[in-house]
């Protein structure tokens, strides 16, 4: 065998040299984007209830209160043993108020400030409002209307101190304009109602029967000057059957109607003169002798 021959069959009986390994194909996977928003979502709520339970935790709470007289009391803050301690109280009206129980105040939207106690997120008990125009109320409240006994001050500087139902003057109490006059009666829906006595500044007095805050029934009325007149009312008005005596002494005892005497009655002077009959107007009528035929 030749050299080229055994080149040959050596050169045939080698074996190629390995090349270099070609690394592994690593192929990423795409997340399905349904999968990561239900990923994200439940995130979302696991961070919410641990959020929720933190602040419930706190003692912070929302409580929700139906009012008898319609609407609602909401109170967001936070609470001991399930009370309000401090927070924020929102009413269906619109208002809102910054409850301090550590003070006892309720700091209203508008101005108006209470200081006192609450019961189902409304005044209940004793209380005092200061309303932003200058205006107070202290005493009693119930389910957050003025209703009981207190003292009201107006802003013009009247008073009342007496009984309330919803926020409105009723049964006895005292009345007192800024000008010194007092009324000492009964009161309904506000109004002067039932017996009272008014006492005027100018020493003027009536002391009787009233009805939606106007003279109704009987009563005695003295005039500052020194009359005085006991019968009946109508409207504010001496109507009806009385007497009026005036500050010289003379009397007339009949019918009256718009505060004059009108109708029959009685006159007396105080010369012992008296007259009988029919007067209009105050003035007494005389009959002719033609209209007495």
């Amino acid at each position: 065998m030749n050299n080229r021959t055994m080149h040959y069959v050596q050169h045939k009986r080698q074996k190629p040299r390995p090349g270099p390994v070609p690394p592994n194909r690593r192929y990423k996977k795409h997340r399905s984007p349904i999968k990561i928003l239900i990923t994200i979502i439940l995130l979302s709520m696991a961070l919410l209830v641990f959020l929720v339970g933190l602040i419930y935790a706190g003692g912070y709470r929302y409580i929700k209160v139906e009012v008898p007289a319609g609407g609602t009391v909401k109170f967001v803050g936070r609470t001991e043993d399930g009370e309000p301690l401090k927070g924020r109280i929102i009413y269906s009206n619109g208002l809102t108020g910054t409850y301090d129980r550590s003070q006892g105040t309720v700091v209203y939207s508008n101005g108006d400030v209470y200081t006192g106690s609450l019961k189902n997120l409304m005044k209940n008990g004793k209380g005092k409002i200061v309303y932003a125009n200058g205006a107070s109320y202290e005493g009693d409240f119930y389910n957050d209307a003025i209703t009981g006994e207190g003292t009201f001050i107006f802003e013009n500087g009247d008073t009342y101190t007496g009984g309330f139902l919803d926020g409105k003057k009723h049964g006895q109490g005292t009345y007192t304009w800024n000008d010194g006059s007092v009324y000492i009666g009964g009161f309904e829906e506000d109004k002067k109602s039932g017996q009272g006595i008014f006492q005027w500044v100018d020493g003027s007095s009536y002391e009787g029967e009233y009805k939606n805050d106007l003279k109704e029934g009987t009563g005695i009325y003295r005039f500052a000057n020194g009359d005085v007149y006991e019968g009946q009312f109508v409207a504010d008005q001496r109507s009806g059957q009385g007497v009026y005596i005036w500050s010289n002494g003379e009397k007339y005892e009949g019918e009256f109607s718009a505060n004059m005497l009108n109708g029959t009655g009685t006159y007396y002077w105080t010369s012992g003169r008296t007259y009988s009959g029919f007067f209009e107007n105050g003035v007494i009528v005389r009959v002719t002798e033609e209209e007495k035929s």
